[in-house]
């Protein structure tokens, strides 16, 4: 599938809008960025759009599958274009960086979950899960080796 914006929206049914190209190429640079710092980087191209719009355009892109949402704990939500995969994040708890994590078990057994505990999920059609991991991205545990070796 094309990565180049024109081309996802016209396969996606949506007109191709100044906007939406902007916001595209924006995540191009930013993977797992937050409304503002979109909003910030699209300003560059497009100094009128408000940030109203880029909610708009990403809510848009969004319902389309263009783009993917995560929502940390704690964090305001992220949009990245890596869709399709299923894939999981990690989230560095001193910084919040944010990286992506393929399925540890390979395929996608998270989208296949067991009825233990007498719950009815196999009567479910699962599209989508999410697994977060947390932990000390390598920058921050290097600053807490530096913070206790002085």
């Amino acid at each position: 599938m094309s990565t180049d914006p024109q081309d996802l929206l016209r396969a996606a049914g949506l007109r191709v809008t100044s906007q939406r190209i902007a916001v595209l190429t924006a995540l191009d640079s930013r993977s797992h960025a937050d409304t503002e710092s979109i909003h910030r980087a699209v300003q560059e191209q497009q100094p009128d759009i408000t940030v109203q719009s880029v909610y708009v355009v990403l809510a848009a892109l969004t319902e389309a599958g263009i783009l993917r949402r995560i929502e940390p704990a704690g964090s305001p939500a992220l949009y990245e274009r890596r869709v399709g995969d299923n894939h999981h994040h990690v989230i560095c708890s001193a910084c919040g960086a944010v990286g992506d994590v393929d399925c540890v078990a390979g395929s996608a057994p998270c989208l296949h979950p067991s009825d233990a505990g007498g719950g009815s999920a196999q009567a479910w059609r699962i599209q989508t899960a999410e697994v977060t991991f947390w932990g000390l991205c390598p920058a921050c545990q290097a600053a807490e080796r530096v913070e206790r070796s002085t």
